[in-house]
């Protein structure tokens, strides 16, 4: 039985982002780091693995730069790594979900797990478009998975409390952020990553047909600015904060 990982590098949650010319400038990007929610779906996929699970593999699809993250998964345990090489800055999400669907037959995994979005786009329909394309069941908003006998069961939140879901393979599931710490490398799995090999492919080599992105972007531009903060002193001024705080604020 093989389990997948699905990946994604993004720019770093503490990274400054620059927009040149209507685009993102990605070489103004000092760190780039794998999306929090994947990392939960890797450390379960671990602790799926350590359980008896089988072989786990690492699938990332995008530039050349996103090999170094798929060594650091190898750092933390994971066995095999698959890297469809591709400028995805200009495909769609079923674009996407295409080639990953096709990575995924590729490596023969019935078991795969994701986050529940990426960080940089938030669309969170990876996870059900492959899904969908497998023919595999789809748990979403996942904290934690297990093996249940034959099957795998899953919790996720609900607003009545927590709620436990049993499927068999193959299914998807897609994690949120869990109460589990995240194992980070140490220098033997550094070390043991370095030796491994990354499989490189593009969509053509899966059999991937893109065609055309049914989405064009326009531009990119930064968010406005915040307006400066305001100083009061003094009693007199009550009566402006309070008609700020009515008015402008809308909290009173």
């Amino acid at each position: 039985m093989t389990i997948a990982v699905l990946l994604k590098q993004v720019p770093d949650t503490t990274a400054k982002i620059a927009v040149s010319g209507g685009r993102v400038d990605q070489s103004s990007v000092a760190k780039w780091s794998t999306s929090p929610y994947d990392e939960y779906a890797l450390e379960y996929a671990l602790q799926l693995k350590e359980a008896g699970g089988g072989d786990l593999v690492a699938i990332t699809c995008g530039p050349a730069r996103s090999s170094k993250m798929l060594t650091d998964a190898a750092a933390v345990g994971v066995d095999s790594m698959l890297h469809v090489v591709a400028d995805t800055s200009e495909m769609d999400s079923t674009q996407i979900q295409s080639i990953l669907a096709a990575a995924i037959k590729h490596c023969g995994a019935e078991i795969i797990l994701c986050g529940k979005q990426a960080a940089d786009t938030n669309s969170g329909s990876t996870g059900p478009g492959v899904a969908s394309l497998l023919g595999a069941s789809c748990v979403g908003m996942v904290s934690e998975v297990g093996i249940e006998g034959d099957g795998f069961i899953a919790q996720r939140g609900i607003s009545s409390g927590d709620e436990r879901v049993v499927v068999s393979k193959p299914c998807l599931f897609t994690f949120d952020k869990g109460l589990t710490e995240l194992r980070r490398p140490n220098v033997k799995g550094i070390m043991m990553a370095k030796k491994k090999v990354i499989e490189s492919v593009s969509a053509g080599d899966l059999g991937v047909d893109l065609g055309e992105s049914g989405v064009k972007i326009n531009s990119h531009a930064p968010p406005p600015e915040k307006p400066p903060g305001q100083k009061f002193e003094g009693a007199e001024s009550v009566p402006t904060v309070v008609a700020k705080l009515r008015e402008e604020a809308n909290v009173i």
